[in-house]
């Protein structure tokens, strides 16, 4: 079976693959307008993580929780 195509990172608001980066650090949902700035410390365990920006495979994951480490703007 064919996996899915990935359209983009999801929107911790809305849910859809629509999260793009604006500016270094910075994201936007192009459905739902939300802006994001990613974080070197994880909002929801603390863990510390190296941040990397504006590149088209930057993970917004923590590597500890999962958890996004993006908060809204």
């Amino acid at each position: 079976m064919d996996e899915p195509i990935k359209l983009g990172s999801e929107c911790p608001a809305c849910g859809e693959p629509w999260l793009r980066p604006t500016a270094a650090g910075r994201y936007r949902c192009v459905n739902c307008l939300a802006r994001y700035e990613i974080v070197s410390m994880c909002p929801n365990c603390g863990e510390h993580s190296t941040i990397v920006r504006m590149t088209s495979t930057a993970d917004v994951q923590c590597n500890h929780c999962h958890a996004s480490m993006l908060v809204r703007v």
